[in-house]
């Protein structure tokens, strides 16, 4: 990882801005699940992770109650992140199908993960001010990563974040809507891609499949 992404990394973790997604995030790491009862929860904001220089930048919207926020990297260590990473490893742009925890061996190739909002927020639900300031990170990941190409939304509510993030950032005012391998040039030709999130509820509704997800994956790999 590069030495800038290294120095933001440092001041994510530290950053206290958000009062209610701070008492919340320890909230969740003393009241943990039953099945996590002897882990240490990391408990803090969640930094990306992945190729820095890759050319795709996959989105989610933010941590895990007891996923990221339990493990200390994002889309790990949960359902989402078991079928994420099963589709991830058939197109060939991680080393393995699954992410466990922090020392689990993980890379990615020609890919960056990231959360639009570094913090676990009540019931999913952040609030704009939240947002706001944590995109102040996610720009500087955003300049830091010099050969981005692709930014894939898992998720519309990661998709409707990025939108947002941009004409906060960047005088992007297109009205584009989510929706699975929907494509959207965004400012500096950076492409938008749209992709349904890998939550067991879309994958056990058939929403989405694994090869349809890897499919989409494939695509992107081309696209960058």
């Amino acid at each position: 990882m590069n030495t800038g992404l290294l120095n933001l990394n440092k001041k994510i973790v530290k950053c206290t801005k958000c009062i209610r997604l701070r008492t919340f995030r320890k909230k969740i790491a003393k009241i943990k699940r039953k099945q996590y009862i002897n882990e240490t929860y990391w408990g803090k904001p969640i930094t990306g992770f992945g190729d820095t220089n890759g050319k795709i930048l996959f989105v989610g919207l933010a941590p895990a109650a007891h996923g990221g926020n339990r493990t200390g990297r994002v889309f790990t260590g949960d359902k989402s992140s078991d079928f994420l990473y099963k589709c991830l490893f058939n197109a060939k742009i991680s080393n393995q199908p699954t992410s466990k925890h922090l020392n689990d061996g993980l890379k990615l190739k020609k890919a960056f993960i990231t959360t639009a909002l570094k913090c676990v927020p009540p019931g999913d639900k952040p609030l704009k001010k939240e947002l706001n300031n944590c995109f102040y990170y996610f720009n500087k990941e955003i300049n830091h990563l010099e050969k981005l190409k692709v930014i894939v939304a898992l998720g519309k509510i990661a998709f409707d974040a990025c939108v947002y993030f941009y004409k906060q950032n960047y005088n992007f005012f297109d009205k584009i809507k989510f929706g699975h391998n929907k494509i959207y040039k965004l400012p500096n030709n950076i492409l938008l891609v749209g992709c349904y999130h890998p939550s067991p509820r879309n994958v056990n509704t058939g929403r989405i499949n694994e090869k349809k997800m890897t499919r989409l994956f494939k695509k992107v790999l081309k696209l960058s």
